[in-house]
């Protein structure tokens, strides 16, 4: 990974562990600068978009048009030669999916509140003249408050004669595909996102899909029947509705409108689903711009002409986020990012403030964001008028250029924290600058130690051997990189003196800082758990742990490899932790599976998290591997 690919993204955002990958995109768990807020940073490569680039595109255009309380927030978009930065809100809930899969199936009463969220994004979504296209589990949010968030405009359309126009390419995920996409007929955008509705309240209320087969032509001919069983714990109103939005006939499907006042929907609840928008940008938030126009030194007037503009830019996330974390309650006041190392500060020097500098060690026990994966597309065979901009028809597996194992690693490596502000030299320092001149670098060394005993310098000369070991030059120790850095060349001009000393103790100031952080990962109890044998990690019960009956995590480590050896399930451990795949034919899973500590009293339980491949096969596959453990 180039730094310089993403030197921009980083004059804003703190970024930190990879939360997601799928497809050509990555999701990193990332902190806003200014703010201190939690952000998620989808990371696209262009070239291996390659002819897939246009549906970012899109995606980003509807994110921009589209702002509610269950649609995921667009932050900032950042385009760079090579990469596309989306900033989206951070919904650390993981997604639906994973939610049904810890209960097997959601109650009646849990499936109606999620389901009445769900209409209130479609209703807004098809009022601004949207269709979807890919409405799943797998492209919904659970947020802190539990509440859902729609992700994944990358398939929607906005016909150019409104949502009525008939649409043709056959996109989305077929187990979700309405008949008509799959007749190869054009097709009413609303309508065929009516057919998706009703098979995701199926798979709330059932834990499975209505129709399901172990090959797509399968699917595809149960879904043209409209035959499905209905599980004898559902209720007749549940049923109801359900056969009223898996109509084969689309002109015969229930309506949003009709469903926003749904007897089943209504069951108790006083009123109707409420689809308009609550996030509306019309009217912006007074304390919000007064912190920016304060913050950026300008009036509120030009202030409020700059949000306005709503570029999706520093100033659109800034505001966004501003008025996020008013929201929760917190205060709106903005903070100082550390300097950018060789890009000096993003804020006016009037607002520095050096002490509120985020670090990479604030963002403990960060959940884990859902996987990023595109949805498949497949060939319609009618030459129906297409929406503008004109689409490809591609329902196929993504392929992904392997990188080389070096490029690999770099991926995954996480970028070097920005150089920290260094401390002044005291006045006393000063005036005996030209005595030290003529000293030699050792004697120096002490006598700036003796001057400013609170100096990074004086607390880091304990861990002088380990710096030797994690810094860039093994063979160069503390006390000579010391030495040489604070060493002041004679042969420099004395008007040159100042800034020379200044650069060199920058610059060993984040060399230090950066040693540090790496003694600090490597002697820390948590993070030494996370990558050896010492023992799994303590986690909080999640819906995606399966708990165990077990103490002994070696026991279960053993029994988990022994049942993926049987299921010719390919792994590589590190620690507790197993990164696996699974390959038959064409289709293709990789998930991981991972032995963690739950509370005080020793319980232990199995973390799943599913990387690519499809949802429900995952489902099926990684269910009978646990059930064949001794858990």
């Amino acid at each position: 990974m180039a730094l310089g690919d993403y030197e921009e993204i980083l004059k804003y955002y703190e970024l930190h562990e990879t939360i997601g990958t799928g497809g050509f995109a990555k999701v990193k768990l990332a902190r806003h600068h200014l703010t201190g807020e939690k952000v998620a940073i989808k990371i696209m490569d262009k070239i291996a978009l390659g002819d897939d680039l246009p549906r970012v595109k899109v995606e980003i255009d509807a994110m921009k048009n589209l702002s509610h309380q269950h649609i995921c927030q667009l932050y900032h978009v950042v385009e760079t030669r090579k990469k596309i930065f989306m900033v989206l809100e951070y919904c650390p809930g993981g997604e639906l999916f994973d939610y049904i899969i810890s209960k097997d199936r959601l109650s009646e009463q849990e499936t109606r509140s999620f389901f009445r969220q769900i209409v209130s994004a479609m209703a807004y979504i098809h009022s601004q003249g949207y269709a979807h296209r890919d409405l799943k589990p797998e492209n919904l949010l659970i947020d802190g408050n539990h509440n859902l968030k729609l992700i994944d405009f990358g398939l929607c359309a906005k016909p150019k004669g409104g949502l009525d126009y008939c649409l043709s390419t056959c996109c989305g995920s077929p187990a979700y595909a309405a008949p008509e996409l799959i007749q190869g007929k054009a097709y009413i955008g609303s309508e065929a996102d009516i057919w998706s509705m009703g098979v995701l309240l199926y798979a709330l209320l059932c834990g499975f899909l209505p129709f399901d087969d172990d090959n797509v032509m399968g699917v595809f001919r149960k879904i043209m029947k409209g035959k499905y069983s209905v599980p004898k714990w559902l209720s007749p109103s549940s049923a109801l509705l359900l056969s009223q939005m898996l109509q084969v006939d689309p002109k015969k499907r229930i309506t949003v409108n009709n469903l926003l006042s749904h007897p089943w929907l209504m069951q108790g609840y006083s009123d109707a689903v409420q689809w308009q928008s609550k996030c509306t940008l019309a009217h912006l938030d007074e304390d919000c711009v007064a912190e920016l126009s304060v913050f950026h030194q300008q009036s509120r007037e030009s202030m409020l002409e700059l949000i306005s503009q709503w570029k999706y830019d520093q100033i659109s996330a800034t505001y966004l986020l501003l008025h996020s974390k008013k929201g929760r309650g917190k205060g709106v006041s903005l903070r100082v990012p550390p300097p950018l190392k060789g890009h000096g500060s993003t804020t006016p020097p009037a607002a520095l403030k050096p002490d509120q500098a985020v670090t990479q060690r604030e963002m403990p026990g960060c959940s884990q964001l859902p996987t990023v994966f595109g949805s498949m597309e497949f060939p319609a065979a009618s030459s129906a008028p297409e929406e503008s901009p004109p689409e490809r028809l591609i329902l196929k597996a993504h392929k992904k250029k392997q990188p080389s194992s070096h490029a690999a690693e770099l991926e995954d490596r996480e970028l070097p924290p920005s150089t920290p502000v260094t401390r002044k030299v005291s006045s006393k320092q000063d005036e005996n600058k030209e005595n030290n001149r003529t000293q030699p670098a050792g004697r120096k060394r002490q006598q700036l130690e003796a001057q400013v005993p609170n100096t990074p310098f004086q607390r880091c000369t304990g861990l002088a051997f380990l710096f030797s070991i994690f810094t860039n030059d093994p063979g160069e120790g503390t006390e000579s990189l010391l030495s040489r850095s604070l060493a002041v060349d004679s042969d420099l001009h004395p008007a040159q003196v100042g800034s020379s000393q200044r650069k060199r103790k920058a610059k060993i100031f984040g060399s230090l800082e950066r040693g540090l952080d790496k003694v600090i990962t490597m002697l820390t109890p948590g993070k030494k758990r996370r990558y050896t044998r010492d023992g799994p990690r303590k986690l909080k019960a999640h819906y995606n742990v399966t708990t165990t009956q077990l103490f002994n995590p070696d026991q279960v480590l053993s029994d988990i490899m022994a049942v993926l050896t049987q299921k010719h399930v390919e792994y590589v451990l590190s620690g507790y932790s197993l990164c696996c795949q699974w390959e038959q034919g064409m289709v293709s899973l990789a998930f991981e599976l991972e032995v963690c500590q739950l509370g005080a009293a020793g319980a232990l339980g199995v973390r799943r998290r599913r990387l690519r491949g499809d949802a429900w096969l995952y489902k099926r596959l990684v269910e009978d591997i646990l059930s064949s453990c001794q858990l």
